[in-house]
């Protein structure tokens, strides 16, 4: 599917065409959850990511009811989008849709890929969590944007988490797909960059980011920390 010259991020129509050295993605993708912001506001929590560098977000609230989601994702979209930031809803493709949302993260139970796309169209991301390497492969060859993968470590994120993959896996999942390939699950700043190095194109950071006293200072160490190309090779 087609995206526009100003897409943020650009899907190579040849999965045998190799991706280009530099990162498809920001760097840093940080996760906005008001259950572990520690009573801050989803707004304020954007607002000190944003000045902190951080330019792609998602929102993800596993217990909001539909009216409350759109109010939140709403409020967030219009914070985002004039910082010139991206804003992905988790799950709700309809939410996102009607927020003017840049696009929709779906997890292995929400709705089909293709599915999501003919809600979305072809100018809006969608990426998609894996946690095997087939489930990789699966995602490589659909109309997803981008692939999640993990948890990299042990994360206390979500209640269920999948298999721990390592970086042995990350290592892995970055030979089955030549989309962009984001890292997710216990990432913080000091193990940040070994995921760089390990292939992933950015890395999703929750509790090492909503869990500062300081979130812009936190965010800018991870953005310090993450900057650059990878060693060649890798």
């Amino acid at each position: 599917m087609g995206k526009s010259p100003d897409h943020p991020i650009t899907r190579s129509p040849d999965p045998l065409v190799s991706r280009s050295p530099d990162s498809l993605l920001p760097r840093l993708y940080a996760i906005i959850d008001p259950a572990q912001s520690g009573g801050r506001s989803p707004v304020e929590v954007a607002a000190d990511l944003l000045a902190g560098g951080v330019r792609l977000i998602q929102l993800r609230d596993k217990h909001a009811s539909s009216g409350e989601l759109y109010q939140i994702a709403h409020a967030l979209r219009e914070c985002v989008q004039n910082t010139g930031g991206t804003l992905i809803v988790n799950d709700r493709a309809d939410v996102a849709v009607a927020v003017g949302a840049d696009g929709v993260h779906l997890g292995q139970d929400d709705l089909p890929m293709e599915s999501a796309r003919a809600i979305l169209g072809s100018s809006k991301l969608i990426g998609f969590s894996t946690h095997v390497l087939e489930q990789v492969r699966e995602a490589d060859q659909s109309s997803a944007d981008y692939i999640a993968f993990g948890p990299i470590f042990p994360t206390a994120s979500k209640v269920n988490p999948d298999k721990v993959v390592g970086l042995g896996g990350l290592r892995e999942a970055r030979k089955v797909t030549r989309k962009p390939l984001v890292a997710i699950g216990g990432i913080t700043l000091e193990n940040a960059r070994a995921v760089i190095e390990a292939g992933a194109d950015s890395v999703v950071v929750i509790r090492a980011l909503l869990g500062a006293p300081d979130i812009r200072a936190r965010a800018e160490e991870f953005m310090e920390r993450v900057k650059g190309r990878r060693i060649k090779g890798v």
